[in-house]
């Protein structure tokens, strides 16, 4: 497949797939849901191939929990899917009105930022919360997903595609590349794609951001913190802590380095420990926490390390302001969270952490678009320009601005013979 040549076919009906009505883009979405509900079976099997594949080529424990597609998969990408149907449009909201002058009047509406490339490794259900949200928000989505899911991938496409085109969608509405070489391929089309999703490894993530002039949205790392300040409670913090290691370990927002204020480390740590190696974690820490519980004793510079499985970092600060020193310089700007009862402290700590999820109190693992009620996320983004976080239908919408005029030229109020009298208009939808 040429995929320049397919994606500047893509990148022309673009303009028809952002003027789709929102019932035309609804009424998609709902079929495409059908049709996975009504071949689950195909989907299935087309998953335990590529499973039994991954299995017998050695693929990581926690790449194959990412791998699998199964009946809780399905189920939760369909009730991600109803879930975008019932949110409002993004398209066409009228941000601002302002009338310059007497007729004439100016509107920022949002719109689809065009053309989409999703780059992504394992993760099936992936493919389908990229695609729902790409046609809710008027975008024409490149997909590529992992070898290691080839068949699940191949099949889960086909079905959506062929759903959402008899339902009205123009026909370059998506497009799936299939071969590793078709990446590169892809990356050198800053002509017709405009922006670039890569959800992976670090590894991975470093190379689509170095090898392209297309913008990239994305993260590369989800090294998360959980911070136990010297005011937290005990009951309510451990219960948190393992949910954050354990509830998903191959996921971005699983917590990887717990850090205890040295005031409550001599009870703190002994209950954590015994809860956490009880739930299967190994215990990494400094020389400082070994003397407290029993940890294999990890260098510094080792604190950035994103495990991805049931091993967790630990550490002692003498402050919050310790602690969020550590989590901004080693952290990946994902998700960190503070567990205390003293509201000054997490609202400082709130403020001071350079993070895209600041939590206090509760599992970083709620980072999450559909956990936000986003319907779902096409990625989590640490970036600070245009979208952060978990990245849903606002952040695959950017804006363009409206001028309504009724014969105006600059000349006249550049001479002086008329000016401006800016006035804030109701906005209305355009």
């Amino acid at each position: 497949m040429d995929i320049r040549n397919e994606v500047r076919k893509m990148k022309e009906d673009s303009p028809a797939m952002a003027a789709l009505s929102l019932e035309i883009r609804n009424r998609a979405l709902a079929d495409a849901a059908a049709a996975l509900t009504a071949n689950r079976e195909e989907i299935f099997a087309a998953n335990r191939a590529d499973m039994d594949a991954a299995k017998e080529s050695g693929v990581a424990p926690a790449v194959m929990k990412r791998l699998k597609f199964d009946e809780k998969k399905l189920t939760d990408v369909i009730e991600g899917i109803a879930d975008l149907i019932r949110l409002p449009d993004p398209l066409s909201q009228v941000q601002l009105c302002r009338e310059l002058d007497e007729g004439l009047t100016l509107q920022r509406v949002t719109c689809p930022i065009g053309v989409i490339g999703i780059i992504f490794e394992a993760r099936p259900d992936a493919l389908v919360q990229i695609s729902a949200l790409c046609i809710k928000s008027g975008n024409c989505a490149v997909l590529k997903g992992g070898k290691e899911t080839s068949r699940t991938n191949k099949v889960l496409f086909n079905l959506i595609y062929k759903a959402v085109t008899a339902s009205g969608l123009p026909k370059g509405c998506m497009l799936q590349a299939e071969q590793h070489n078709e990446i590169d391929e892809l990356l050198s089309c800053h002509d017709c794609v405009d922006l670039l999703i890569p959800r992976g490894s670090n590894q991975f993530v470093q190379y689509i951001m170095n090898n392209t002039k297309i913008p990239v949205m994305g993260h590369a790392d989800g090294v998360c913190h959980i911070y136990a300040d010297e005011f937290c409670d005990l009951e309510k913090a451990i219960p948190i802590l393992v949910d954050a290691k354990t509830q998903y370990t191959a996921a971005c927002n699983a917590v990887e380095t717990l850090l205890v204020h040295r005031r409550i480390a001599g009870d703190f740590l002994p209950a954590a420990a015994k809860a956490l190696t009880g739930a299967g974690v190994k215990l990494r820490g400094t020389k400082e926490a070994a003397d407290i519980i029993s940890c294999e004793v990890m260098g510094e510079e080792e604190f950035n390390t994103e495990y991805l499985e049931l091993v967790l970092s630990v550490k002692l600060v003498d402050s919050l302001e310790e602690a969020v020193a550590h989590i901004n310089r080693f952290g990946s700007h994902h998700t960190d969270c503070i567990l205390t009862e003293n509201q000054e402290n997490a609202l400082k700590f709130m403020q001071l952490t350079d993070s895209a999820g600041v939590y206090q109190n509760c599992s970083t693992r709620f980072a999450d678009g559909f956990r936000y009620g986003f319907g779902a996320e096409v990625g989590i983004s640490t970036g600070k320009i245009h979208a952060r976080g978990p990245v849903g239908l606002e952040g695959l919408v950017t804006y363009k601005y409206k001028l309504f005029g009724s014969g105006q030229i600059v000349g006249d109020y550049a001479s002086g013979k008329k000016s401006f009298h800016f006035k804030n208009l109701d906005a209305i939808s355009s």
